[in-house]
Formats: structure tokens, sequence, C-alpha cells
């Protein structure tokens, strides 16, 4: 398990009111982590990352997501909270990353929002916890090919 998956799990899994978690780099829009059984898909990745420039129409419109459409209960520039059914998703921009969040019935939107805005909000970590993880695939990749 690296780091990112530690931190995922660490911070907001562990909370018992958040499902599932991603980390999602705003640049290229590639999910750099997930949660087990989390699968977002690279066009899901690109609508996250593209839901932050066009707040106005995510609050009317809401968006659909694994099969569920979620009408949007908060968007601003950092923050996208959305609901369908019991379950939710909310959403924190960072200064180079999203941060993805489920919740389900039985869970407390209230504390899966805490958590995520609380890890969004703790960008050095998140930060520093993607520079180890980027820098070791990338010597990871450099030592493979040398073999």
């Amino acid at each position: 398990m690296n780091q990112l998956h530690n931190l995922l799990n660490d911070c907001l899994i562990d909370t018992k009111h958040v499902e599932s978690a991603a980390v999602i780099s705003l640049k290229g829009a590639a999910v750099l982590a997930t949660s087990a059984r989390f699968n977002i898909q690279p066009q899901q990745a690109h609508m996250f990352a593209e839901a932050f420039k066009h707040t106005a129409v995510i609050r009317e419109e809401g968006f659909y997501f694994q099969d569920k459409n979620y009408s949007c209960v908060r968007a601003d520039k950092n923050s996208i909270y959305s609901k369908c059914n019991g379950q939710g998703l909310v959403m924190v921009k960072t200064g180079s990353y999203i941060l993805v969040a489920t919740y389900n019935e039985g869970m407390y939107p209230s504390v899966c929002v805490e958590a995520v805005e609380k890890l969004g909000k703790r960008n050095h970590s998140l930060e520093l916890a993607l520079i180890i993880f980027i820098t070791f695939n990338d010597c990871t990749e450099k030592q493979g090919k040398d073999l």
C-alpha cells in the first residue's frame, strides 16, 4: 500500500463515514489513487476536473456518476457536494488535486464533508504524500528501463 492509499484510508475511510475515496490530479485529470473497489474511469476524472470550471451548470443540472444522477447541494470554486437517494459525493479541490469521497445510507454526510474538507486544507500533507508517490514511481520506472 503506498502513501496515498494510506492517506485516504487514515484520513477518510477510517472515519467510517466515507465509503470510498480518490485523489485526482487537476493537471491531466489523472486518477492517482483510490480506495479499495472504487473505480473511476478517465472520462469521469475529467468530468470532475471540469465540474469546478462550470459550477453554475453543476448547481442547476447536477451530474451522472456510477449509474446515478446526483443533484448538487453546493458548488463553488473549491467544493462540490451532491446527493442521490441517501448517497452522496463530495469533491474538494486543492492547489493541484481533487479529493473525491462518497458516502452511503447510514453514514453522516456532515462527517464525510468535514473529513474531506479537513484533508483538503491539510494541503501540505497531501502535496508531500503526492510528491513522494510521484518521485517513487518515476524512479521505479527509470530503474525498470535500465534493467
